[in-house]
């Protein structure tokens, strides 16, 4: 089974990018309509904790099946994710590192550690 350290991100662009083009569903596949397709997968998975406590959540999670379907859940979002990147051209890596030293400046450790945003 392929897990998080021997799988690339590009390596899932192609796999997401096969599996699409062999049903010729880049027909639908337009920035709007991946962009409410990751908000409601987002919803599906928020769904398994709509109306819990924090600890209530993470006790949800401890139960193998919660846990295989928001799991299921995560995957579609990737999948939607992934998919937006590919069509867009956007690249996933760069965005995220990106977005990480923005945040450095935004959040710095000195001043934001242990708290909330502000």
């Amino acid at each position: 089974m392929k897990n998080d350290r021997d799988t690339h991100v590009s390596e899932l662009k192609e796999a997401i990018g096969a599996f699409i083009d062999a049903r010729n569903w880049s027909q639908y596949h337009s920035p709007k309509n991946l962009a409410m397709s990751i908000a409601i997968e987002a919803a599906e998975m928020m769904e398994h904790f709509q109306w819990t406590t924090v600890e209530e959540a993470r006790t949800a999670m401890e139960d193998p099946e919660v846990r295989a379907e928001v799991r299921e859940e995560l995957a579609d979002v990737m999948i939607y994710c992934l998919s937006f990147a590919r069509h867009t051209g956007i690249d996933v890596s760069g965005a995220v590192l990106d977005k990480l030293e923005k945040n450095e400046h935004r959040f710095p450790v000195d001043r934001i550690k242990g708290f909330g945003v502000e």
